[in-house]
């Protein structure tokens, strides 16, 4: 553990890098523990982003417990008091629910039936995705939060400074918006609506104001019958419950003043922050959940397990990243390349090694003896629809494998099963050769019927380079013609590789069929 924690003192890795930043602010406060927060939006179900950040959170909080012994913990906090401004579309009977909008999610009632409310569904549907995923936190509701009195105190400090606090949000507003803003949103007390009302007065802890039809109220702060707009809320919980960090999306990362301001007014610390890049979808558009452009969890578990999101998750977070079904194969490949990397590396290279960061430092061996590409590009010759013909050639190619015995290999040949027929046989086009790619085609094929050396990757791809070297320069674009001609792809796998999986006498066989054109046949056929 001293050997690790010296590693993870001068580690460029991200997650030590921001813990020991955190170390520092922890350290100076004479602080017992360390408070992360992650917050969410119970309007709608988790999504990709939810995950990313509650994975990224977690990666900076197993880094700080390695570099120093002082608790730490994680809070959820669900922002459920939030009045439901508009009707979802991918609810049960929706028009039912437009009586219902403006009350707080927690007292709109759930359409879908299996809860108190719909903000309860929302919220056990985020508890029921952190907890399948193995994350550690804590869950705050902010509806129990604000009616248990627990945020009173800042609320009535709230009102006590409240000229300054409106002074920091009128800056932000437009002219018209600031004339009926206020940082307090009352709770109607007869129809329960989130109201969004000037206040005509703000002392002794209540606030008046005018309903919608001209009536005046006179509310205390206090007791969940008022709550935050949304920026002070957030710089204002930081306050109450002493956040130590907090990471969000760069569209937040204009507001990050806004919040620190509005924390350090209510006497609060503002806490370590880490803005991240957003997602951006395949035409390069960020990825918005009303659009419904990139991809969503259950996509990328249909096709790879979570570790390789996790790893994708882990990857330069403060790089814009194309988030697209195409770069699950990368990923998972990845990934298994760091897993197989990592029993030999020392101390300091597990600890920048990224599954370290993805498995908390209790990280498993890979089973995977083929790469997930491979698996695609054998799915596609084979013209395999189920993972037992894959598994079928996998034996031959690793006679110790198993389903059993190879759960992760078996999992990833399923995966590629269903991403090839999704993705890559729609998407393939197959090309016939120039007549300098048939001669090698026909030179490589002669030297594969019959083949009489060993059977490895090694001796399969001193074939194809001998082949190649004195025919085509630069030598990718050999590498490319066997793609394009064979696989009906720009791009593939070590070829030695693929031969040593496919057969010999197999892809002898494949070449025959290119250089007949069945293969350009079949695909305009299909």
């Amino acid at each position: 553990m001293t050997a690790l924690r010296d590693a993870a003192m001068t580690s460029k890795a991200w997650p030590f890098e921001e813990a020991r930043r955190l170390l520092k602010r922890v350290e100076q406060a004479g602080k017992d523990h360390v408070l992360f927060e992650t917050g969410y939006g119970p309007s709608g179900l988790p999504h990709i982003g939810t995950f990313g950040e509650v994975a990224r959170t977690t990666m900076i909080r197993r880094a700080f417990e390695v570099i120093s012994d002082i608790p730490t913990r994680l809070i959820c906090f669900s922002d459920d008091l939030d009045g439901m401004r508009k009707v979802p579309d991918n609810v049960p009977d929706p028009a039912a629910l437009r009586a219902h909008l403006q009350l707080p999610l927690t007292d709109v009632p759930d359409p879908f039936g299996t809860h108190d409310s719909f903000g309860a569904h929302n919220n056990a549907m985020l508890r029921r995705f952190l907890d399948t995923f193995g994350f550690e936190y804590e869950f705050i509701s902010a509806t129990a939060f604000y009616r248990a009195g627990q945020f009173d105190e800042i609320l009535l400090r709230a009102a006590e400074r409240y000229d300054e606090l409106m002074a920091i949000m009128l800056k932000t507003l437009r002219d018209e918006r600031r004339q009926t803003y206020s940082i307090f949103l009352p709770i109607h007390p007869e129809t329960g609506r989130v109201l969004y009302v000037p206040m005509k007065d703000v002392s002794d802890g209540h606030v008046t104001f005018d309903d919608e039809e001209g009536r005046e109220w006179r509310l205390p702060v206090t007791g969940g019958n008022v709550k935050l707009q949304w920026k002070p809320d957030f710089g204002a919980r930081w306050a109450a419950l002493g956040v130590d960090f907090e990471m969000y999306g760069k569209d937040h990362a204009a507001n990050t003043p806004v919040y620190d301001a509005i924390c350090r007014t209510l006497g609060g610390r503002p806490p370590e922050h880490f803005t991240y890049e957003l997602f951006l979808d395949a035409n390069g558009e960020k990825i918005s959940k009303s659009k419904g452009n990139g991809l969503s969890i259950d996509e990328w578990l249909t096709y790879a397990a979570t570790e390789s999101l996790s790893y994708f998750m882990y990857l330069k977070p403060k790089t814009a990243k194309r988030m697209h079904f195409d770069v699950i194969p990368k990923a998972v490949d990845e990934y298994h390349q760091q897993l197989r990397a990592y029993p030999d590396q020392d101390t300091a290279g597990q600890a920048n090694n990224p599954v370290f960061h993805i498995h908390g430092g209790d990280v498993p061996a890979s089973d995977m003896v083929v790469p997930f590409s491979m698996l695609l590009n054998l799915a596609s010759v084979a013209g395999a629809e189920d993972v037992e013909r894959l598994w079928g050639f996998i034996r031959r190619y690793a006679p110790g494998a198993s389903p059993e015995g190879n759960p992760q290999l078996h999992a990833a040949a399923e995966g590629a099963v269903r991403y090839y027929n999704d993705f890559v046989k729609p998407a393939k086009t197959y090309r016939l050769p120039t007549q300098p790619e048939r001669e090698a085609l026909e030179a490589l094929r002669n030297g594969l019927r019959g083949w009489t050396g060993e059977t490895t990757d090694e001796a399969f791809q001193s074939l194809v380079y001998d082949v190649g070297r004195d025919r085509f320069d630069p030598m990718r674009a050999w590498f490319q013609a066997l793609y394009q001609v064979l696989l009906g792809a720009d791009q593939g796998p070590r070829f030695g590789g693929f031969i040593a999986l496919y057969g010999a006498e197999e892809t002898a066989d494949l070449i025959d069929r290119a250089l007949a054109g069945d293969l350009v046949r079949d695909s305009a056929a299909a």
